[in-house]
């Protein structure tokens, strides 16, 4: 990779350029031909796996020649990279959350006087309430996404990298976070390159938009409207978000069912107030609320994976079975499993093996099935879930739809009765949004429970047949729990049977 060398700004120039990451037969991206000028502000689109991390990844210098093999030429041009990964919590480093925004800053030698000062700007500019002293341990997905930004911003890099940089947030905290990017772009000439399957809400930052083509090489080049006008069909049959072409999903079905789980006046100090909620089988329910509410603590403990610092969750006979005397977090692994099965907020904490296949084959052999039986299991999911091509391919090297889609398959793969999902739908592509929201309305109707916490108001109006939100911890600091709510936003009386029921979803916008 070319040196970067500061005093040139003659812009970005990437010529047959390629990655393909160690034991991976096929190229992550391939055959990139680009020029990007200083200033521009570029949005990078293509289908899951099309290879759009990997290239700001690449960008950012972020590729060691020993984890893959590199052709082709990529320059800088002089411009000094900044990036925000999909994965916030993968650059937190520090335990408070200003030492983490002054990390980058020390590293780079900034002087002790201009590094608080700058720190302090960071963090107002994403609107990060907490101030320096908060527990980076303590953040939500989508405080850690505005803490991640604020690291970048800090550094005042003339190439700014976002990869998904709204994915974990509430829509208030999405539009907080493009306010930002846009007052940056504002007061100088920074380059942007930016992913992100929100389309229409970025538009306004961009003024030119690339499109990668899965087998490699760039597919489409221009200004936003020219690329959708001449492409936006074909962009939608590979998966992308098109403004102009919304999805109809198709009404949610449920029958109900027998109560399967509920937890009652269940409370986590410090991450979620009190509550009570409940799901029953042939059911699906989703979770929203704003950033911080206590959304992916709640989903922890319907999953048995958290013991609650107050109040009970309870699993009935129909799900628990002998176990229904035991709280779930007091099962022993392989009876959980066989029973709940968890979907991380961030695919890649949940993987420990080196391939995928193996991946798939963890949960059923630790509950006990035999091998017959797991070679048949994660042959089905290979294939139900577009990931027979990648059965070889380490998890950690997936694009963030194929990991997505490999989290989901890892839960599935003990076949349990109840399956709880936080952010689902982060990062997706059209494609895979629409699989997804297929998959998950089958194994309703099929008599599973499904519980999604989510910030997508479009998949809970899809799916769900009822909705619970959460308060905002900065206006309930007391804990008040604010009842379900149908999915456009009437509340419902939880103790109403008919009222519980209702919540039919609307269609995507």
């Amino acid at each position: 990779m070319s040196d970067t060398n500061a005093t040139r700004t003659d812009g970005i120039r990437l010529t047959g350029f390629g990655w393909r990451h160690a034991g991976r037969k096929a190229w992550a991206v391939r055959g990139v031909d680009l020029r990007i000028e200083r200033g521009e502000r570029v949005l990078l689109l293509g289908p899951s796996g099309a290879g759009k991390s990997t290239l700001l990844a690449a960008l950012a210098g972020l590729l060691p020649e020993d984890s893959g093999e590199r052709e082709g030429e990529l320059d800088l041009g002089g411009l000094r990279p900044g990036i925000v990964f999909q994965d916030p919590q993968t650059q937190l480093v520090m335990s408070r959350a200003g030492d983490d925004v002054a990390f980058g800053l020390e590293n780079h030698g900034v002087p002790v006087a201009e590094i608080w000062p700058r720190v302090d700007e960071a963090l107002a500019v994403v609107g990060f309430r907490y101030g320096r002293d908060r527990s980076t341990a303590a953040l939500s997905g989508g405080e850690a996404q505005r803490l991640a930004l604020a690291g970048a911003l800090a550094l005042r890099p003339s190439l700014l990298l976002l990869d998904e940089p709204t994915a974990n947030l509430d829509p208030a905290g999405a539009a907080l976070v493009r306010k930002a990017i846009e007052q940056i772009l504002a007061a100088g000439d920074t380059t942007l390159i930016l992913v992100e399957h929100r389309v229409a809400e970025v538009l306004p930052l961009v003024d030119r938009v690339v499109v990668l083509e899965p087998g490699g090489g760039v597919a489409a080049d221009g200004p936003p409207e020219v690329v959708f006008a001449t492409h936006g069909a074909w962009l939608v049959e590979q998966g992308v978000w098109v403004p102009g072409h919304p999805v109809t999903p198709s009404s949610a079905a449920s029958r109900g069912g027998p109560l399967l789980l509920r937890a009652d006046r269940v409370a986590v100090p410090g991450r979620l107030s009190t509550m009570d909620i409940s799901v029953s089988a042939g059911e699906a329910l989703a979770v929203i609320g704003p950033n911080g509410a206590g959304k992916s603590t709640l989903a922890l403990l319907l999953g048995g994976l958290l013991t609650p610092g107050a109040g009970a969750v309870t699993a009935t006979g129909e799900l628990a079975g002998t176990l229904a005397a035991r709280p779930p977090h007091r099962w022993r692994a392989a009876a959980l499993a066989r029973r709940i099965g968890s979907v991380f907020q961030n695919p890649e904490h949940q993987f420990v093996t080196s391939r995928v296949r193996d991946e798939l084959a963890l949960g059923p052999r630790r509950t006990g099935a035999g091998e017959a039986s797991v070679r048949s299991t994660v042959d089905d999911l290979l294939v139900r879930l577009r990931l027979d091509k990648l059965a070889a391919a380490n998890p950690y090297t997936l694009s963030g739809g194929e990991a997505r889609r490999l989290s989901v398959a890892t839960a599935l793969a003990t076949a349990p009765r109840l399956l709880v999902l936080d952010e689902p739908t982060f990062g997706q592509d059209r494609r895979t949004w629409v699989e997804l929201v297929d998959l998950l309305a089958k194994l309703r109707d099929d008599g599973r429970g499904v519980v999604a916490v989510t910030h997508d108001t479009d998949f809970a109006a899809a799916l769900a047949d009822r909705t619970v939100a959460l308060p905002d911890p900065a206006h309930h600091p007391a804990g008040n729990p604010l009842g379900p709510v149908d999915p456009v936003g009437d509340a419902v009386d939880p103790t109403d049977p008919a009222g519980a029921a209702a919540g039919q979803p609307g269609g995507r916008p």
